[in-house]
């Protein structure tokens, strides 16, 4: 009773990506879940996270406005009653999207701690399962940095931070990637002095970078680009200390520093599961880890850190356990950071095509030349083009801007079937779309003199 085809480790978007690839070659499967069904995405990433920024956009929108006869009201925000929305909303996606399509797909989930005895047998909860091959899909969580003094101190995460049923009176947020620019601005859009710590949007484009910098400034969310160095408690709450001597006090401490594999006493080393420097599971384009019937997928084999990645390398990961090897196509890979406005892209930045060997040329579109941004009086933002100077061939777009994510699935198009600028230059827009900046933009490789609107 306790032997299956493919047992899978994990319930968020890479292990029901990899139950339902193994139920479509008729399979038996079984996912093994030790928390809440769903993984990080839907219960403590993506999903809240964008939930909560969303909010905070609105009562952003509710005091400011940048269109003269429009007057603009807001009140206090009611913590309690924004939370309970949000895990409705959870509650709704874990029963819709996960609970229901295990069902109709055919495929268990059993709850419990998973634990591999040896490298064929696997243990929950003192029971003992076993299959023809495994895939973990466990995630990562919140890495914490070795910093002096950190031990010592309270400190929320992005995981714990949205569970607050108070707002602080002020944050220092510790990381200024991706997670900690939405971080604070969502705090920061909700009430709270924010002061943000590190390398600001360190795999942006710079001209995208910079636009959001702006953004932030006015905003009155104080950017530190230093590295913290020490932490130490003080009677208004926390202080951190930078690399150049500056001191920062807040009473709240938010840390945002990456993350790490969830392989916590999966027994990996009994399976002959080996992993890198930073504890992600090795694995080969294939997804097989050095256990040739494990695979890993999602997060935890140290892949780009999307859902829909994870689901991708979940589908691979699965198809390769059951005898039918596969790879993941990253060609204009997109992502987007979801803060106002938007830092997206997809494909390479000029730097990383110049590494690889690429001759780029590139063309930054200014939101001022973009019809949607005027009408919107949203005119701060920026558009770049990365292409292959000798082919043509869009390399990477990036973006500054409101609604840049929905642009880069045109980008992506346009990357992963060899596109050239000529080609989104003569492809149809539609007018007063944030889209059509692709089109302005691949334009500027033909001229740089001023253009009627749709000319």
């Amino acid at each position: 009773m306790n032997q299956y085809d493919l047992i899978v480790i994990g319930s968020g978007g890479a292990a029901m990506a990899a139950g339902i690839e193994a139920r479509s070659r008729g399979k038996s499967v079984l996912l093994v879940e030790h928390g809440p069904l769903g993984g990080t995405c839907l219960n403590v990433g993506c999903v809240p996270s964008k939930n909560l920024l969303a909010a905070a956009g609105q009562l952003h929108r509710a005091a400011t406005t940048p269109f003269a006869g429009v007057s603009t009201t807001h009140g206090r925000v009611d913590m309690e009653l924004l939370l309970a929305q949000k895990r409705e909303l959870i509650d709704h996606l874990r029963q819709a999207k996960y609970a229901s399509v295990a069902e109709a797909h055919g495929f268990p989930v059993l709850y419990g701690h998973a634990r591999f005895r040896d490298e064929l047998t696997l243990e929950v909860e003192g029971e003992t399962f076993k299959a023809s091959a495994y895939v973990v899909a466990t995630g990562a969580a919140p890495n914490i940095p070795d910093l002096p003094g950190i031990a010592d101190n309270d400190y929320l995460t992005s995981t714990s931070a949205m569970d607050q049923d108070h707002l602080p009176v002020s944050m220092v947020v510790i990381g200024a990637g991706y997670v900690g620019l939405e971080q604070a601005q969502l705090w920061s859009r909700l009430g709270v002095k924010v002061t943000l710590i590190g390398r600001f949007a360190p795999r942006a484009e710079p001209e995208a970078a910079d636009v959001l910098r702006g953004t932030f400034a006015d905003e009155g969310i104080t950017v530190l680009e230093e590295r913290a160095t020490q932490v130490a408690r003080n009677p208004a709450g926390v202080l951190v200390t930078t690399h150049s001597g500056a001191q920062v006090v807040a009473t709240t401490m938010l840390i945002a520093t990456g993350r790490s594999a969830n392989t916590s006493a999966l027994g990996l080393e009994a399976a002959g599961v080996e992993t890198d420097a930073r504890g992600f599971i090795r694995v080969d384009h294939q997804q097989r880890t050095t256990n040739p019937r494990i695979f890993a997928a999602g997060d935890v084999s140290g892949s780009p850190q999307y859902v829909y990645v994870a689901a991708q390398t979940g589908h691979v990961a699965a198809a390769g356990a059951l005898g039918k090897p596969a790879s993941v196509d990253y060609r204009g890979l997109p992502g987007v950071v979801f803060t106002t406005p938007q830092l997206a892209s997809a494909g390479l930045t000029e730097a990383e095509a110049l590494e690889v060997g690429h001759r780029c040329a590139c063309r930054v579109l200014d939101a001022r030349d973009i019809p949607r941004a005027l009408v919107n009086r949203e005119d701060r933002g920026v558009l770049k083009l990365v292409i292959d100077a000798d082919t043509g061939k869009v390399l990477g777009v990036h973006a500054a801007l409101d609604g840049a994510g929905d642009v880069m699935l045109a980008a992506t198009y346009a990357i992963k079937f060899g596109l050239t600028v000529d080609d989104l230059a003569d492809t149809w827009a539609p007018y007063l779309t944030m889209a059509e900046s692709l089109r302005i933009a691949a334009g500027l490789f033909r001229s740089a003199l001023p253009t009627s609107c749709c000319a």
